[in-house]
Formats: structure tokens, C-alpha cells, sequence
């Protein structure tokens, strides 16, 4: 008898496009999300979505509740929790870049509510995603949790928002050819569960973004729309895995030693696309698709080397000869590669 089953949660609600924030209301309202809300956001995200975004919901008689937050921790995570369950809120929504959204995500989780996301900046598949990721005590933490039930993304505002912040959301989306062979493989050595279908689209999403690196261009609308589908795009492929394996391979491992060793010297998307131009060296060698990988990232001016990313050649060493250490999922990376091995492949790909 056939039992396989599977639970796949995704945004009900997707906007995407000029001027869709001054539609926010009406994302919610569609899905009946009724009561008050709470507004996660920061300081400036606050003056380039959140103040609208509250101004439209009082109107319609729902002022929101506010709270601000400045860091990712788990503290800030309890902060925004405490003023829901003090406010006495029904929904949470999170307006700003990467640090916002994945606190809403976790606090909206705990506390059993739907959460709306609005991002002002297009930095990673985070805005989809039913994963959030929190540094604490010197290393990244990957939380599992519900993702939004509707993602407000204005091309317009994303357009506007820091080009560095766009291009790490562009290497973040690229970095997913790496993580689908790192998944293949554990597949075939460790028997670990493969979807082909978010395999496929994760793959499909990081073509995508390689074969149109030359037209996405600062301050053009269109470029945003581009990057924030693929950011969609990935953010579901997770959803359908049920895990982050579609976008989270030894290039991310490798990301999350340097943050370890090196905290805050560059953007996560920066440091998993340098990644994964070495990781796809170490499975398909010289002849590999590592020089696509480079040249993409490149040409959309993301950083392709250790000194573009402020990062000394020995850390680069450092963090490829331990980044296995990071947690329990089987990659390229096996149980460890020596500092040679390490070299060659940093400096064949012109990493260091």
C-alpha cells in the first residue's frame, strides 16, 4: 500500500511589481487576516515601507502596533513576541531587509499567527521562506518556521534599496547550483530523501539568474523583478523539500564558518556565491560550470574573490578545511578536506 504523504506550506498571497505596496491592505484583507497588526520593522525601512504600510491599515481602522528592532538574536525574537502578546495583536507583519523578516518569521511561529512579509531589499530567499537564520554565541543559527502567508515585494522600493544588497540576494540564488549537487549527492551516498521537483526549480531558479546576470543592472525595475522572483522561486523550493537543502549546501557551510571566524566582514550572499565557485570545483574539476558561477556573479558585481570580500587567504583556508564542522549534513565536504586540497581549489578558481 502506497503512504507517503507530505505537508507543503506556501504564501497564499504573492505581489510583486511597481507600486504593489500600496496594495498591502488588500493582500491581507483576501485572506481574511482580521484584527490588529504588529509592524516589525527597523529605522529605515520604517521611512521606505513601514510608515505607509501603517498609514494604509489606519486608515481602514487597524492601527498597527510597532515595535523596532536592530539586531538578529533570539532576544530581539522574545522583544518583538512580548510586544505582540502585550499589544494584543492578531497578525504580524515584517517590513525591512533580511533581519526584520526572519525575526517576524520566528516570532509569528511561536506565537501561532500569520505573518506578511515586505521586503525593501532583495538580499535572500528569506522572504519566502519557511526558514529564518540567526546569528548567536558566534554562530549562525538555520530555525525552521512557518512561511509568510503573503509577501507584499514592491520592484519599485527593491530598485532603490543598496545595489550590495541585491547582488548578495543574486549570489544567494546562484549559490543553489552547489547546494542541488551537494543534495544529489547525499542522496546517492547517504540515502538522504531527494525531491526532484524542488531540486529541479531551485536548479531552474539559479539558470535563470546566470543567463540574465549581463541585464540585471543597478536602479533598473526590471532587474528587481527578476531577482525577486528568483527569490521566490527558491524560498518555494524549500517550502516543497521541507528543508533548506535545495538552497543550502557546502557553500553555505562555508559561509557559516566565516562568520565564526570573521564575523560581519561581508554580506552572507557575497560569501555563499564565493563559496560555491570553489564547491563546484571540488564536484566537477577544471572543466566544471565553476567559471559560470564566476562570471555571473561578476558581471552582476558581486564579489569573486577573498579580497573582494575583505577576507584574508588563510581565513578562506581556514574556514574550507573545517567548514564540515558546522552541522550534521552531508556535502562535498564529506568529513573534512586538507589545507592542500583546500589551496588548489581556491587558488585554480582564482578565489585566493
Amino acid at each position: 500500500m502506497f503512504e507517503k504523504s507530505t505537508w507543503i506550506r506556501l504564501p497564499r498571497n504573492v505581489l510583486v511589481g511597481h507600486d504593489v505596496l500600496d496594495r498591502t491592505v488588500e493582500a491581507v484583507e483576501e485572506l481574511h487576516l482580521t484584527g490588529r497588526p504588529l509592524i516589525v520593522t527597523g529605522e529605515i525601512p520604517r521611512e521606505v515601507a513601514g510608515n505607509a504600510v501603517r498609514q494604509q491599515f489606519a486608515d481602514r481602522g487597524h492601527e498597527p502596533a510597532e515595535v523596532l528592532v536592530d539586531e538578529a538574536s533570539f532576544a530581539a525574537v522574545q522583544r518583538v513576541i512580548d510586544a505582540a502578546e502585550e499589544a494584543n495583536v492578531d497578525y504580524l507583519i515584517g517590513v525591512g531587509g533580511g533581519k526584520p523578516i526572519d525575526l517576524t518569521k520566528m516570532a509569528a511561529d511561536e506565537l501561532g499567527v500569520g505573518f506578511v512579509s515586505v521586503p525593501t531589499a532583495a538580499s535572500h530567499d528569506g522572504i519566502v521562506s519557511g526558514r529564518a537564520s540567526v546569528p548567536e554565541d558566534g554562530t549562525r543559527h538555520s530555525v525552521a518556521a512557518n512561511p509568510p502567508v503573503a509577501v507584499v515585494a514592491d520592484t519599485g522600493i527593491l530598485a532603490d534599496a543598496p545595489w550590495r544588497l541585491t547582488t548578495a540576494g543574486c549570489a544567494d540564488i546562484i549559490s543553489n547550483y552547489t547546494a542541488v549537487k551537494d543534495w544529489q549527492l547525499a542522496q546517492r551516498l547517504q540515502n538522504v530523501y531527494y525531491s526532484e521537483y524542488s531540486g529541479a526549480l531551485a536548479r531552474m531558479t539559479a539558470e535563470l539568474l546566470v543567463e540574465r546576470a549581463d541585464s540585471i543592472k543597478q536602479g533598473l525595475e526590471e532587474s528587481a523583478w527578476v531577482v525577486v522572483k528568483a527569490l521566490v522561486s527558491s524560498g518555494v523550493a524549500m517550502s516543497i523539500a521541507g528543508s533548506s537543502r535545495p538552497a543550502s549546501g557546502a557553500e553555505h557551510l562555508f559561509s557559516h564558518q566565516l562568520d565564526r571566524l570573521v564575523p560581519d566582514a561581508a554580506l552572507h550572499g557575497h560569501q555563499v556565491g564565493v563559496g560555491s565557485i570553489m564547491v563546484e570545483y571540488l564536484h566537477s574539476g577544471e572543466n566544471g560550470e565553476w567559471r559560470d558561477i564566476r562570471d555571473a556573479l561578476a558581471a552582476i558585481g558581486a564579489p569573486t574573490t577573498a579580497d573582494e570580500l575583505g577576507i584574508d587567504e588563510a581565513t578562506v583556508i581556514e574556514a574550507l578545511t573545517t567548514a564540515h564542522e558546522i552541522r550534521d549534513r552531508y556535502t562535498i565536504l564529506g568529513n573534512g578536506m586538507s589545507e592542500p586540497a583546500a589551496r588548489e581549489a581556491a587558488e585554480v578558481t582564482g578565489v585566493i
